[in-house]
């Protein structure tokens, strides 16, 4: 690779990511400022759906930070970050229903999360130190050492495109639901939709950037071994 194209490729790494964090961070803070119809907190959006469903059991929980809302499958907790679990905004909304969406995938045993949960060993993993043993097997020139890199690495990449259908499927729960139980208006939906595809993004955005550095790695194999 050309130092040209090495420039390119790492240029576009740093972009897709820094692109699609700012598309969701805009959108947020657009419909953060811009209530909902009904009046209602995240909290009791969330609320709201799971009983809808007959989650009783799944607790909602505060949690600090900002955008840092998520299902705890192991607790059977919902987290909402301060500004959605009090936000009374179609943003708040929208995250607490998108939320709740991995709640309701969790009680139907959705296929993709269960795949999900269970790579989160080898992803976790080949997420922290693949990149290490392959580094050193190139150093030492060692293949075997580097194929065993790249093998952990495309398990951290395989979860992150197993996140794709996961989150999308959540975001079209959560549209339903909204919808559904009255909490949106039709003149609501297209605005609620903006936000939940700008959060896809971010999935989209880092699944792309790691199939794109697996394959350089095996593109590096392929010739160091030809």
């Amino acid at each position: 690779m050309s130092m040209g194209a090495f420039i390119l490729y790492f240029a576009v790494l740093l972009i897709i990511p820094i692109w699609a964090q700012s598309k969701v961070k805009n959108a947020y803070k657009k419909y953060s400022q811009i209530r909902n119809s009904s009046g209602m907190t995240g909290a009791q959006v969330a609320r709201q759906i799971l009983d809808e469903n007959g989650l009783y059991d799944i607790k909602i929980e505060e949690v600090k930070g900002v955008l840092s809302d998520h299902y705890d499958p192991r607790a059977k907790v919902v987290r909402l970050s301060t500004d959605n679990y009090h936000g009374h905004s179609m943003a708040a909304a929208a995250v607490a229903a998108h939320e709740v969406g991995h709640a309701q995938q969790d009680a139907e045993e959705y296929a993709f999360l269960k795949f999900r949960s269970a790579l989160v060993p080898l992803a976790s993993f080949g997420s922290r130190g693949a990149i290490y043993i392959i580094i050193i097997g190139f150093i030492l020139s060692i293949p075997s050492l580097q194929l065993f890199g790249i093998i952990f690495m495309a398990a951290a990449v395989l979860f992150q495109l197993v996140t794709l259908p996961v989150e999308f499927d959540a975001s079209s729960r959560a549209m339903d639901q909204l919808v559904g139980t009255g909490i949106i208006m039709n003149n609501e939906e297209r605005e609620t939709k903006k936000v939940l595809d700008a959060a896809a993004l971010t999935y989209v955005a880092a699944a792309l950037v790691a199939v794109m550095e697996l394959m350089r790695f095996v593109f590096m194999f392929l010739n160091s071994n030809d």
